[in-house]
């Protein structure tokens, strides 16, 4: 089978996905966008960066020429690629999948597919969680169950993206698992006994002093400084918790402040590249997301991956699936440093079985992603050849 990816732009999380995808499939992935470091910065990161691993080999694809008047990723016309009709018609594809409507990129490549026959499929994180105006959600509500139904199948990343498109009355038949995932053996291999104790020794950490691990832009959607909270609670309470921060932003002045205010034992290692996250997850004892807002939340999955339990507020999209269960860490309500303290003192205390986690980075995996592009992509073949 042929299929068609349309993409942004090449993304350290999807690479792995799209090498796995190539060995099962006859893989074309296009990219709407080509990001600069500077792309990087603005989006959130806090520094200019190139991705420090390889996010093309492995697999096919090709660089749309984008002509937007403003290229970029961080708004609607920002990928302008009206040359995807050509490149689809041409590449007899079976099927197209598309990774959101949020660009005009993708909504370029679901037109031209359905104007040639192709049956197209979306793949996202969109979930019910996100921030939205009555009016906005009373306008989704009338005509999202019609347009939805455009896409020949739909593949469900996690519990919240599948009852998103539930909620708009999308057919069970035509929804498939792909979770988000990450290249798990890559990360363990690197998250060693040894990459713990150097690390710790480059930072002065004391071998007994636990850490709870932030991975992320510092900006305040995330609630970094929530986890120096927490730790101040537990430091009044006799429990000493180190915080190490992998990542960069604005509130980092803001931590250091709170932090030596509180006692806190505060580590800032600045913006992380790809290589440099393995070890991180091996320092730290728990990895804690305290944001309140996010549509997955894949450093969790890093840290499974890694062996480290995890802590996720009720806002990240991934908590349904990764930590509802209680077997690889815990959930709390997203604000309440109180429960938070808690439930890195109860983590601490019981930390979840290795072989728990391991289950669960498996149930996570790019086999299982992969698996299911695979199911509906030939799915929707067979029912093309039915109509044909």
């Amino acid at each position: 089978m042929r299929l068609a990816i349309v993409a942004s732009h090449p993304i350290q999380y999807y690479a792995p996905l799209f090498r796995v995808l190539a060995q099962r499939l006859d893989l074309m992935v296009f990219f709407a966008h080509r990001a600069s470091p500077s792309d990087q910065a603005s989006a959130g990161f806090g520094v200019t960066f190139d991705w420090d691993v390889d996010l093309l080999s492995g697999y096919a694809h090709h660089f749309l020429t984008n002509v937007a008047k403003m290229p970029g990723l961080d708004h609607f016309g920002g990928c302008d690629t009206p040359e995807i009709g050509d490149w689809l018609k041409k590449g007899r594809f079976d099927a197209v999948v598309v990774q959101g409507w949020n660009l005009k990129s993708f909504l370029q490549a679901v037109y031209s597919a359905k104007r040639q026959g192709l049956p197209v499929l979306a793949r996202g994180d969109s979930h019910l969680g996100t921030s939205r105006s009555l009016l906005k959600r009373a306008a989704k509500a009338g005509t999202y169950p019609a347009l939805l139904r455009l896409f020949d199948a739909a593949l469900y990343v996690g519990e919240r993206s599948r009852a998103y498109w539930k909620n708009y009355r999308y057919p069970s038949s035509r929804l498939f698992f792909s979770p988000h995932c990450v290249d798990a053996d890559w990360f363990a291999a690197r998250a060693t006994a040894e990459a713990r104790v150097a690390l710790r020794t480059q930072l002065g950490i004391p071998p007994g002093l636990s850490i709870a691990l932030f991975a992320g832009k510092l900006l305040p959607l995330k609630r970094p400084s929530d986890l120096v909270t927490a730790a101040a609670l537990l430091r009044t309470q006799g429990r000493s918790l180190g915080v190490l921060v992998a990542g960069a932003g604005p509130l980092e002045g803001e931590m250091r402040s709170a932090s030596n205010a509180a006692g806190i034992a505060l580590h800032q290692l600045g913006f992380c590249n790809q290589t440099a996250m393995p070890a991180a997850y091996a320092a730290a004892d728990v990895l804690v997301m305290p944001s309140e807002s996010e549509t997955w939340g894949l450093v969790a999955n890093e840290a499974l991956a890694c062996g480290r339990p995890v802590i996720l507020s009720d806002a990240v999209g991934a908590a349904p699936d990764l930590v509802g269960d209680g077997t690889t860490g815990r959930l709390f309500p997203v604000g309440d440093t109180v429960a938070l303290a808690a439930a890195i003192r109860s983590v601490l205390d019981c930390p979840p079985k290795p072989e728990r986690i391991s289950a669960k980075s498996a149930a996570y995996s790019l086999d299982a992603a992969a698996d299911g592009v695979f199911q509906a992509v030939s799915f929707v073949k067979r029912r093309s050849c039915r109509a044909s």
